[in-house]
């Protein structure tokens, strides 16, 4: 299993296939992962429904355009 380790810095660039990630932790070696823009829709939902969801706040559903 991986050891846990803060995040330090990260860096995401688009390229032609997908996107390159670079991730390094504090007091560790940094890393490039490359993602494919299925995983990245993945990633994306995953950090909205972390973070509450994509809700517009004060407008309601039918109200939305």
């Amino acid at each position: 299993m991986a050891k846990l380790q803060q995040l330090e810095t990260f860096s995401l660039q688009e390229t032609e296939t997908g996107y390159r990630l670079l991730v390094s932790a504090v007091g560790g070696e940094a890393i490039y992962v490359e993602i494919t823009p299925a995983q990245m829709d993945e990633i994306i939902e995953s950090l909205e429904a972390a973070m509450g969801g994509e809700e517009d706040e004060g407008v309601e559903e039918d109200e939305a355009f």
